[in-house]
């Protein structure tokens, strides 16, 4: 274990690096010359920190050079036209952002020899979906970094380019050429998330309709900027967008249900798989929802073969071919770091504070209270420092929402099922059906909006320096994996073994 925290570390410190200040080779040789004098070492004295710090080492010079590689100039036919009014005939190649004044449409490009992505920002209509081929025209412009109310740098171009986007067309029209090919296996999920939205829809009504789409696979538009304000205040965001947690509900279900069939382990770990790769591919591959769902992967190889599923090797591993596949991901992305550190939290930190909370008796009430100041506490920093803003409600909300959320995710697509199977015919009967996700979808606005009104419910704070974030996760990494903490825990688990 300790070795992959090395590989992963140095190799994660080397891109992060690079991300954030930009040199060529001379560090690069520093680096390695480091990792020989330590390899050296090792030889001379045999000794498990030197061998240790050459492997660290050598990774922080690999994570230089992959981060140097993805860091690639911009497409030199596009630039010319940065700042003028353009044309191009494109594809459509992710699900369109449709907000309340517009649609953001990214758009993959081919010029003359070169290729690239653009983000459209376009009227909502007409409508264009995932592989149509559509004529642009817009201002061609380079995304630009900008500084929010705390004086935090947020580099919006480069968060746009770890899914390949390098330019943004201004005041965009669309005209749709020719529909997505019917052999195209993206637009035939993108068809299937809407149809499944569609039949929510058709049996809720809003916001309930839009909160139940966003809970099942992630999405925000419908609910209004009122009550999207109030999820934020009150800490609860997460649950309306695409996130880590949706894919482990889901391979929690399938897993729990191949469990009853008579497939064998390998089958039926089989079938999850493609089960998880179907869903993930319907509601959007985003960072967080692929972290999640490689991990539900490992889970169900450990049940197919027998071998115990470490999950925390498993986050580690993942966070490595995850950031060596787009090593924007690491620095770019607040929404993958926030996603790493809270399941982190609940890996490393969720035993620590259950063994805390012995006053609690009910062990299904201590396990939710655990796992939810595991995941808060360990995505405070990071969320300090990105945003500045403190919720003090978070935690009550979080503990009164997250033990519900698996039965409201269960009951909305219930909805939704109910909505494409009755919605032309027998409308009655499946508004009947959808009642319960109704009020599953009832008791979290109530929540969310009962939070957000309290007074003082969020702080904005000083700008929290980045140090200060390194400084309580070290501080966080040591309560993990201090011998005291340790050695308690092994205790408990023998005395619980031993009764």
């Amino acid at each position: 274990m300790i070795l992959i925290v090395a590989i992963v570390s140095g190799f994660a410190s080397g891109v992060f690096l690079r991300s954030i200040f930009s040199f060529g080779w001379p560090p690069i040789i520093f680096v390695f010359i480091i990792a020989a004098f330590l390899g050296a070492a090792t030889f001379l004295k045999p000794r498990r920190a030197y061998s240790l710090g050459a492997v660290f080492f050598v990774f922080v010079a690999l994570g230089i050079l992959r981060a140097m590689v993805a860091d690639t100039p911009l497409p030199e036919t596009f630039a010319r036209d940065v700042k003028h009014r353009v044309s191009y005939e494109g594809v459509v190649a992710a699900d369109p952002d449709v907000r309340d004044a517009n649609q953001r449409v990214k758009i993959r490009v081919l010029q003359d020899t070169e290729k690239t992505e653009v983000l459209a920002v376009a009227p909502r209509y007409p409508s264009v979906a995932v592989g149509d081929t559509i004529y642009v025209s817009g201002t061609l412009e380079i995304p630009q970094a900008f500084a929010d109310d705390n004086g935090h740098v947020f580099r919006y171009d480069k968060y746009l380019q770890r899914d390949d986007v390098r330019f943004i067309l201004n005041f965009a029209y669309l005209h749709v050429v020719s529909e997505a090919p019917w052999y195209s296996i993206r637009a035939a999920l993108a068809r299937v998330k809407h149809t499944f939205l569609h039949g929510i829809a058709t049996t809720l009504p809003e916001p309930h309709a839009s909160l139940a789409g966003g809970v099942v696979i992630g999405g925000k538009s419908g609910l209004g900027n009122e009550l999207k304000d109030d999820f934020t205040r009150s800490g609860l965001v997460q649950i309306i967008v695409l996130s880590g947690y949706n894919v482990m509900v889901v391979a929690e279900w399938i897993m729990a249900a191949l469990a009853l069939t008579t497939l064998s382990k390998r089958w039926g770990a089989g079938a999850g798989a493609l089960a998880v790769f179907v869903f993930v591919g319907i509601a959007g591959a985003s960072a967080t929802a692929i972290r999640a769902m490689l991990m539900a992967l490992i889970a169900l190889y450990a049940r197919a073969t027998g071998r115990s599923y470490a999950a925390g090797r498993a986050l580690l591993l993942v966070v490595f071919f995850m950031v060596l596949w787009n090593p924007l991901y690491l620095a770019f992305d607040p929404g993958f770091g926030l996603s790493v550190a809270a399941t982190a939290g609940l890996i490393w930190l969720a035993p620590i504070i259950e063994m805390l909370l012995v006053h609690i008796k009910n062990a299904f009430l201590k396990n939710a209270v655990a796992t939810t100041l595991a995941a808060q506490i360990a995505v405070l920093p990071l969320l300090l420092y990105d945003t500045g803003n403190l919720s003090i409600v978070a935690i009550p909300a979080n503990l009164l929402v997250m033990p519900m959320l698996p039965l409201a995710m269960g009951l909305s697509a219930l909805a939704g099922f109910a909505g494409i199977l009755f919605g032309s015919f027998a409308p009655l009967f499946g508004i009947v059906l959808a009642f319960p996700a109704y009020l599953a979808n009832a008791f979290l606005i109530v929540v969310a909006r009962g939070s957000a009104s309290l007074p003082f419910t969020s702080f904005t704070l000083p700008p929290f320096p980045f140090w200060l974030t390194l400084v309580a996760y070290a501080g966080l990494i040591y309560l993990a994996v201090s011998k005291r903490v340790s050695t308690t825990l092994q205790l408990r688990l023998e005395r619980k073994a031993s009764t």
